[in-house]
């Protein structure tokens, strides 16, 4: 008990810097903001014989605030770092966001209300097929929804079937508890989806995502180069099963827009020229 006394009488003492002092209420008093260090107990009350009791002052509670905010700001870069270190199966995804978008995608503002209306999408379980050519931004769409969601801490996976493929047969881990993870995230978005291999073995697993992220209830963002009509009308059985479950899930989104990786190219090809003049 003599420890415990000790501890909260060392918890009353008030620290007095050499530019404090004491008011004409007899507390102590910062030397810099001018606002009191202590306070008195209400009248009548004390413990282990103190009438008082230390307070903040606002260089104090200023100094709490920014030490606070600091470590809430660490703690969650920490964390948004630990989502995207997780959820992207590209570093260079990393870059696909909202903040480095050169405007030219007339779509970006649905990615924008997507972001915005995130709780309602994932109790509706909307998803999103992306579609349209090569290089017409879907894939960096995608990104700018799943970045934007990591930094308020919400966790995304942005991958690929060629990557969800090598890892269900080269992974350590097991193929249904890799498959139950990949269904835990609230979402999952799944790149160049259609391009993976056609064997019986992998439009199997391909199904198998689909479906348990279908069951799972939870959206599912899809960028393709197939169109609607493709998807509607598939080529065999097991893409059938596929394409249906998709497009059970989400809707359609064109995507009109030119090559942006073809204008990119050419843009650094006049930039060399010039440099090499």
């Amino acid at each position: 008990m003599n420890g415990l006394t000790d501890t909260i009488l060392q918890m009353m003492d008030t620290t007095q810097e050499p530019e404090d002092y004491r008011g004409e209420d007899g507390l102590l008093y910062c030397g810099k903001c001018r606002k009191p260090k202590e306070a008195y107990f209400p009248k009548g009350m004390a413990l282990f014989g103190r009438d008082r009791h230390p307070s903040e002052c606002d260089c104090r509670r200023a100094e709490r605030e920014k030490q606070e905010k600091k470590d809430a700001d660490e703690k969650h870069n920490a964390e948004v770092e630990r989502l995207k270190r997780e959820g992207f199966s590209n570093p260079a995804m990393r870059q696909w966001t909202f903040e480095n978008d050169n405007g030219k995608c007339p779509q970006m503002e649905k990615a924008y209300s997507y972001v915005e209306l995130w709780e309602q999408m994932k109790a509706e379980n909307h998803g999103l097929v992306l579609w349209g050519n090569v290089g017409s931004g879907k894939s960096y769409f995608a990104g700018c929804i799943a970045n934007a969601l990591m930094e308020k801490e919400i966790s995304v996976c942005m991958t690929n079937f060629a990557t969800i493929l090598n890892n269900l047969f080269y992974g350590s881990e097991n193929r249904n508890e890799y498959i139950i993870r990949l269904c835990s995230y609230p979402l999952l978005i799944l790149d160049d989806f259609g391009m993976e291999r056609g064997t019986e073995y992998g439009l199997e697993q391909v199904y198998n995502v689909i479906d348990s992220r279908y069951i799972s209830k939870k959206p599912l963002i899809a960028t393709t180069n197939l169109t609607p009509e493709q998807l509607r009308n598939p080529e065999d059985v097991p893409h059938a099963r596929i394409y249906g479950r998709l497009l059970e899930m989400c809707v359609p989104v064109r995507f009109t827009g030119g090559d942006f990786r073809k204008v990119a190219a050419q843009q650094k090809m006049e930039r060399l020229k010039k440099l090499m003049e």
